[in-house]
Protein backbone atom coordinates (compact mmCIF):
# COMPACT_ATOMS: atom_id res chain seq x y z
CA UNK A 1 0.00 0.00 0.00
CA UNK A 2 2.42 2.34 0.92
CA UNK A 3 3.94 2.31 -2.51
CA UNK A 4 1.26 4.77 -3.59
CA UNK A 5 3.71 7.12 -1.53
CA UNK A 6 6.60 6.29 -3.46
CA UNK A 7 4.41 6.19 -7.19
CA UNK A 8 2.49 9.98 -6.01
CA UNK A 9 6.70 11.39 -5.53
CA UNK A 10 7.84 10.37 -8.37
CA UNK A 11 4.50 12.10 -10.34
CA UNK A 12 3.48 14.42 -8.81
CA UNK A 13 6.91 16.31 -7.46
CA UNK A 14 8.51 17.76 -10.59
CA UNK A 15 5.54 20.46 -11.06
CA UNK A 16 6.83 21.95 -7.18
CA UNK A 17 10.35 21.57 -7.68
CA UNK A 18 10.68 23.10 -11.15
CA UNK A 19 10.50 26.78 -9.26
CA UNK A 20 14.34 25.57 -7.80
CA UNK A 21 15.98 25.83 -11.63
CA UNK A 22 13.27 28.22 -13.14
CA UNK A 23 15.39 31.57 -14.24
CA UNK A 24 11.89 33.28 -13.64
CA UNK A 25 12.55 32.88 -9.55
CA UNK A 26 16.11 34.37 -9.74
CA UNK A 27 14.57 37.47 -11.60
CA UNK A 28 11.63 37.96 -9.16
CA UNK A 29 14.25 37.72 -6.27
CA UNK A 30 16.93 39.57 -7.21
CA UNK A 31 14.60 42.01 -8.39
CA UNK A 32 13.90 42.72 -4.21
CA UNK A 33 17.29 43.20 -4.09
CA UNK A 34 17.96 39.43 -2.82
CA UNK A 35 21.29 38.47 -4.17
CA UNK A 36 21.46 35.35 -6.64
CA UNK A 37 21.75 31.55 -6.14
CA UNK A 38 21.72 30.32 -2.59
CA UNK A 39 20.70 33.59 -0.84
CA UNK A 40 17.39 33.59 -2.91
CA UNK A 41 16.93 29.84 -2.92
CA UNK A 42 17.47 30.04 0.72
CA UNK A 43 14.85 33.01 1.40
CA UNK A 44 11.97 31.45 -0.84
CA UNK A 45 11.75 28.04 0.49
CA UNK A 46 11.86 29.25 3.93
CA UNK A 47 9.53 32.48 3.46
CA UNK A 48 6.46 30.66 4.64
CA UNK A 49 8.01 29.88 8.18
CA UNK A 50 8.44 34.32 8.57
CA UNK A 51 11.36 36.14 9.19
CA UNK A 52 13.22 32.92 11.13
CA UNK A 53 17.12 32.56 11.58
CA UNK A 54 19.91 30.36 10.07
CA UNK A 55 19.54 27.51 12.45
CA UNK A 56 15.90 26.97 11.67
CA UNK A 57 16.68 26.99 8.02
CA UNK A 58 19.61 24.78 8.58
CA UNK A 59 17.28 22.30 10.56
CA UNK A 60 14.50 22.32 8.02
CA UNK A 61 16.47 21.80 5.12
CA UNK A 62 18.80 19.56 6.74
CA UNK A 63 21.48 18.46 4.02
CA UNK A 64 22.36 22.20 3.48
CA UNK A 65 25.84 23.10 5.00
CA UNK A 66 24.61 25.74 8.01
CA UNK A 67 27.74 27.44 7.29
CA UNK A 68 26.30 28.60 3.86
CA UNK A 69 22.77 29.23 5.25
CA UNK A 70 24.28 31.97 7.84
CA UNK A 71 25.89 33.85 5.16
CA UNK A 72 22.29 34.53 3.26
CA UNK A 73 19.91 34.18 6.62
CA UNK A 74 18.75 36.44 8.67
CA UNK A 75 20.31 38.93 6.39
CA UNK A 76 17.62 38.15 3.29
CA UNK A 77 15.18 39.50 6.05
CA UNK A 78 16.56 42.88 6.58
CA UNK A 79 16.60 43.49 2.07
CA UNK A 80 13.03 42.07 1.67
CA UNK A 81 10.51 40.57 4.28
CA UNK A 82 9.24 36.79 3.82
CA UNK A 83 5.76 38.31 2.74
CA UNK A 84 7.48 40.13 -0.25
CA UNK A 85 9.34 36.79 -1.17
CA UNK A 86 6.48 35.01 -1.23
CA UNK A 87 4.59 37.10 -3.25
CA UNK A 88 7.68 37.44 -6.15
CA UNK A 89 8.21 33.30 -5.63
CA UNK A 90 4.50 32.96 -6.75
CA UNK A 91 4.60 35.31 -9.49
CA UNK A 92 7.53 33.32 -10.81
CA UNK A 93 5.89 30.04 -10.30
CA UNK A 94 3.06 31.38 -12.53
CA UNK A 95 5.57 32.79 -15.24
CA UNK A 96 7.55 29.65 -15.49
CA UNK A 97 4.11 27.25 -15.48
CA UNK A 98 3.03 29.75 -18.97
CA UNK A 99 6.81 29.59 -20.20
CA UNK A 100 6.79 25.92 -19.94
CA UNK A 101 3.62 24.20 -20.27
CA UNK A 102 1.59 27.30 -22.34
CA UNK A 103 -1.77 28.73 -21.41
CA UNK A 104 -3.83 26.21 -23.12
CA UNK A 105 -2.60 23.19 -20.90
CA UNK A 106 -2.81 25.85 -17.49
CA UNK A 107 -6.13 26.65 -18.15
CA UNK A 108 -7.36 22.57 -19.03
CA UNK A 109 -10.12 20.70 -17.44
CA UNK A 110 -6.75 18.26 -16.17
CA UNK A 111 -5.43 21.08 -14.45
CA UNK A 112 -8.24 22.06 -12.62
CA UNK A 113 -9.01 18.56 -11.57
CA UNK A 114 -6.12 17.70 -10.31
CA UNK A 115 -5.65 21.09 -8.65
CA UNK A 116 -8.66 19.97 -6.72
CA UNK A 117 -7.65 16.34 -5.96
CA UNK A 118 -4.46 17.19 -5.19
CA UNK A 119 -6.02 19.63 -2.15
CA UNK A 120 -8.29 17.52 -0.64
CA UNK A 121 -4.99 14.96 -0.66
CA UNK A 122 -3.73 17.73 1.85
CA UNK A 123 -6.67 17.99 3.99
CA UNK A 124 -5.10 14.43 5.35
CA UNK A 125 -1.85 16.21 6.27
CA UNK A 126 -1.37 17.12 10.00
CA UNK A 127 1.29 19.25 10.81
CA UNK A 128 2.47 17.85 13.90
CA UNK A 129 6.27 17.61 13.62
CA UNK A 130 6.19 18.92 10.60
CA UNK A 131 7.33 22.57 10.32
CA UNK A 132 8.39 23.50 6.88
CA UNK A 133 5.02 22.04 6.17
CA UNK A 134 3.23 23.80 8.56
CA UNK A 135 4.52 26.91 7.58
CA UNK A 136 3.42 26.58 4.28
CA UNK A 137 0.19 25.04 5.29
CA UNK A 138 -0.88 28.42 6.96
CA UNK A 139 -0.37 30.60 3.81
CA UNK A 140 -3.50 31.02 2.22
CA UNK A 141 -5.14 29.38 -1.20
CA UNK A 142 -4.14 30.99 -4.62
CA UNK A 143 -6.91 30.98 -6.80
CA UNK A 144 -6.07 30.26 -10.30
CA UNK A 145 -5.90 26.39 -10.85
CA UNK A 146 -2.61 26.05 -11.51
CA UNK A 147 -1.32 28.02 -8.50
CA UNK A 148 -3.26 26.06 -6.34
CA UNK A 149 -1.72 22.70 -7.88
CA UNK A 150 1.43 24.22 -7.18
CA UNK A 151 0.83 25.32 -3.74
CA UNK A 152 -1.18 21.81 -2.41
CA UNK A 153 2.01 19.89 -4.29
CA UNK A 154 4.56 22.06 -2.49
CA UNK A 155 2.17 21.15 0.59
CA UNK A 156 2.63 17.53 -0.12
CA UNK A 157 6.39 18.22 -1.20
CA UNK A 158 7.12 19.27 2.44
CA UNK A 159 5.08 17.22 4.08
CA UNK A 160 7.11 14.02 2.97
CA UNK A 161 10.48 15.82 3.13
CA UNK A 162 9.71 16.83 6.74
CA UNK A 163 8.55 13.02 6.99
CA UNK A 164 12.10 12.20 5.42
CA UNK A 165 14.19 13.90 7.84
CA UNK A 166 12.33 11.91 11.26
CA UNK A 167 13.19 8.89 8.96
CA UNK A 168 17.19 9.96 8.56
CA UNK A 169 17.67 10.98 12.02
CA UNK A 170 15.82 7.49 13.22
CA UNK A 171 18.42 5.72 11.08
CA UNK A 172 20.73 7.84 12.44
CA UNK A 173 22.21 10.03 9.48
CA UNK A 174 23.32 13.67 9.13
CA UNK A 175 22.37 16.00 6.48
CA UNK A 176 25.52 15.34 4.54
CA UNK A 177 25.98 11.76 4.89
CA UNK A 178 22.09 11.90 3.57
CA UNK A 179 23.67 13.65 0.41
CA UNK A 180 26.11 11.28 0.17
CA UNK A 181 23.89 8.45 0.32
CA UNK A 182 21.60 10.67 -2.22
CA UNK A 183 24.30 11.09 -4.41
CA UNK A 184 24.38 7.27 -4.98
CA UNK A 185 21.36 6.81 -6.17
CA UNK A 186 20.60 6.88 -10.25
CA UNK A 187 18.69 9.85 -10.86
CA UNK A 188 19.86 11.81 -7.88
CA UNK A 189 22.26 14.56 -7.94
CA UNK A 190 25.94 13.45 -8.79
CA UNK A 191 28.14 13.64 -6.18
CA UNK A 192 29.89 16.95 -7.42
CA UNK A 193 27.19 18.64 -7.90
CA UNK A 194 25.20 17.34 -4.61
CA UNK A 195 28.54 18.98 -2.92
CA UNK A 196 28.64 22.33 -4.64
CA UNK A 197 25.17 22.76 -4.35
CA UNK A 198 25.03 22.52 -0.82
CA UNK A 199 28.28 24.35 -0.38
CA UNK A 200 30.33 21.58 1.67
CA UNK A 201 33.58 21.07 1.64
CA UNK A 202 35.87 18.08 -0.34
CA UNK A 203 36.95 17.40 3.57
CA UNK A 204 33.69 17.43 4.92
CA UNK A 205 32.52 15.48 2.37
CA UNK A 206 35.15 12.73 2.66
CA UNK A 207 34.93 12.66 6.13
CA UNK A 208 31.02 11.71 5.83
CA UNK A 209 31.78 9.68 3.08
CA UNK A 210 34.17 7.44 5.74
CA UNK A 211 31.92 7.40 8.54
CA UNK A 212 29.50 5.84 6.33
CA UNK A 213 31.88 3.45 4.63
CA UNK A 214 32.55 3.18 8.49
CA UNK A 215 29.02 1.15 8.43
CA UNK A 216 29.48 -0.42 5.61
CA UNK A 217 27.30 1.03 3.72
CA UNK A 218 29.43 2.29 0.92
CA UNK A 219 32.73 1.62 -0.03
CA UNK A 220 36.05 4.06 0.33
CA UNK A 221 35.60 5.27 -3.01
CA UNK A 222 31.58 6.02 -2.36
CA UNK A 223 29.98 3.42 -4.54
CA UNK A 224 26.64 2.19 -2.42
CA UNK A 225 27.18 -1.84 -1.04
CA UNK A 226 24.58 -4.07 -0.80
CA UNK A 227 23.94 -3.59 2.93
CA UNK A 228 23.72 0.08 1.92
CA UNK A 229 20.95 -0.66 -0.60
CA UNK A 230 18.91 -2.17 1.91
CA UNK A 231 19.45 0.49 4.31
CA UNK A 232 18.75 3.45 1.63
CA UNK A 233 15.78 1.15 1.07
CA UNK A 234 14.37 0.97 4.82
CA UNK A 235 14.84 4.71 4.96
CA UNK A 236 12.61 5.17 1.90
CA UNK A 237 9.93 2.64 3.14
CA UNK A 238 10.03 4.58 6.57
CA UNK A 239 9.54 7.99 4.74
CA UNK A 240 6.81 6.26 2.51
CA UNK A 241 4.55 5.03 5.59
CA UNK A 242 4.50 8.54 7.21
CA UNK A 243 3.92 10.31 3.46
CA UNK A 244 0.81 8.05 3.67
CA UNK A 245 -2.26 10.21 5.59
CA UNK A 246 -3.14 12.21 1.94
CA UNK A 247 -3.23 9.41 0.35
CA UNK A 248 -5.19 7.27 2.79
CA UNK A 249 -7.50 10.67 2.86
CA UNK A 250 -7.54 10.98 -0.98
CA UNK A 251 -8.47 7.15 -1.51
CA UNK A 252 -7.05 5.00 -3.94
CA UNK A 253 -9.16 5.49 -6.85
CA UNK A 254 -9.05 9.46 -6.62
CA UNK A 255 -5.04 9.00 -5.95
CA UNK A 256 -4.49 6.96 -8.73
CA UNK A 257 -6.28 9.80 -11.08
CA UNK A 258 -4.39 12.53 -9.44
CA UNK A 259 -0.97 10.69 -10.65
CA UNK A 260 -1.63 9.79 -13.89
CA UNK A 261 -2.85 13.61 -14.45
CA UNK A 262 0.19 14.70 -12.56
CA UNK A 263 2.44 12.18 -14.36
CA UNK A 264 1.32 13.47 -18.05
CA UNK A 265 2.65 16.88 -16.52
CA UNK A 266 5.64 16.49 -15.05
CA UNK A 267 6.27 14.89 -18.41
CA UNK A 268 5.73 18.04 -20.43
CA UNK A 269 7.93 19.90 -17.81
CA UNK A 270 10.86 17.37 -18.73
CA UNK A 271 10.01 17.57 -22.37
CA UNK A 272 10.39 21.49 -21.93
CA UNK A 273 13.48 21.80 -20.34
CA UNK A 274 12.30 22.38 -16.64
CA UNK A 275 15.33 20.52 -15.10
CA UNK A 276 19.12 20.69 -15.74
CA UNK A 277 20.18 17.49 -16.62
CA UNK A 278 23.89 18.08 -16.28
CA UNK A 279 23.27 18.47 -12.09
CA UNK A 280 21.36 14.66 -12.17
CA UNK A 281 23.41 11.01 -12.92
Amino acid sequence: MTKIARQAKAALELFHSMIYFAPEAEDRFTSLGLKPGRMSYYAGRSAAMGPVGPGVVAATFYNFNPVSVAKSIPAAWDIASPTQVLEARLDAVDAALHRLLGDEVLASDDVAEAAELARVATDGCLPEGKPLYAGHADLDWPEMPHLKLWHALTLLREFRGDGHIAALQDAGISGIQSLVLHSTMRGGFTPEAARTLREWSEQEWAEATEQLAARSLVTADGELTDAGKDFREAIEVRTDEIAMPPWQHLGEERTASLIGKGGKLSKALVEAGALPMNLFS
